[in-house]
């Protein structure tokens, strides 16, 4: 018996910066989790990730993810992390909320 498929987004990183992106509606990546494109059937969201992305990122995979008021949120606090950038010193997406 298959499980049933968890709304996702599809994450990876940027293949010259390493930052984390996310796939979009318009099917390019970027930073903002809340812009990224919710999947949530399972043909779809694989048919996506079967795409070539050699070139733009590395480490592509769905990452489960819901609707919030603001675009999709991560799920699990691992994506959570990614979400927010790097935990070790505020910078990159941390330190623009740093200076707000």
């Amino acid at each position: 018996m298959s499980r049933a498929f968890t709304p996702s987004v599809i994450a990876a990183n940027h293949l010259l910066t390493g930052e984390v992106v996310y796939l979009n509606d318009a099917g390019r990546w970027t930073p903002e989790h809340s812009r990224a494109r919710l999947f949530t059937d399972a043909d779809v969201a694989q048919a996506e990730l079967a795409r070539d992305w050699a070139a733009e990122v590395v480490g592509a995979g769905l990452a489960a993810a819901q609707a919030g008021p603001d675009g999709p949120e991560p799920v699990h606090f691992r994506d959570v992390f990614r979400a927010r950038g790097p935990s070790n010193r505020p910078h990159g997406k941390q330190a623009e909320s740093c200076r707000a």
